[in-house]
């Protein structure tokens, strides 16, 4: 697997578009801060104009290269990451606009999955992870689940098995009154908000 994951880590390297596993189902992604390599991916992905792309991480550090992390987003890190908690948080400077679609924020998570955490450490900064999938079709469980014209189109695939599917990370947008709930999913609300209320005592 480590041979495998190099080998697509210097296909994004070089601009490209993959599929990987993330711990939900099969991610779309490509370098973040490379805005060529975003556009494609967003136009192969049929993404509707205004709609954010969310990224995963391999550690902490590749998301303060794109995101500010206040200490309510460092407590909530450290309570739910490695896993499927995704923070919609300030984006840093250079993050390309189809990433935020005009928001000014980024949603990024340090992914459960150790082969997403590896790829993106390998490749050397946070990856776009969108669910490898056209827009409004069912998100790929395999890489043979995968839609054929987009796969036709994807510089590669890293084949990790079957990802484990279930429900997709939950999104939660860190704002000055708080948090707010922006998609329920893997991780309750109810925890997110305890572990904030923990951390300001």
């Amino acid at each position: 697997m480590e041979t495998r994951v190099r080998a697509v880590a210097d296909v994004l390297r070089r601009g490209g578009l993959v599929a990987y596993p993330t711990e939900t189902f099969y991610g779309l992604g490509c370098l973040a801060r490379d805005a060529a390599a975003v556009r494609r991916l967003a136009a192969l992905k049929g993404r509707p104009e205004g709609k954010p792309l969310p990224l995963v991480a391999g550690d902490r550090a590749q998301v303060a290269e794109v995101a500010e992390l206040d200490a309510a987003a460092a407590g909530l890190a450290d309570a739910f990451w490695p896993g499927p908690l995704t923070l919609v948080l300030p984006a840093r400077p250079g993050v390309p606009p189809e990433i935020s679609a005009g928001s000014g924020t980024v949603g990024v998570r340090v992914s459960g999955s150790e082969i997403a955490r590896a790829l993106a450490l390998a490749a050397g900064g946070a990856l776009v992870s969108t669910s490898a999938n056209p827009a409004g079709g069912p998100p790929p469980v395999r890489p043979e689940d995968l839609d054929g014209a987009l796969r036709a189109r994807l510089d590669a695939v890293l084949d990790g098995g079957p990802a484990p599917g279930g429900s997709p990370s939950t999104v939660v947008a860190l704002e000055r009154g708080g948090a707010r709930l922006v998609r329920e999913g893997a991780v309750p609300f109810r925890r997110v908000l305890a572990a904030l209320r923990r951390e300001s005592r």
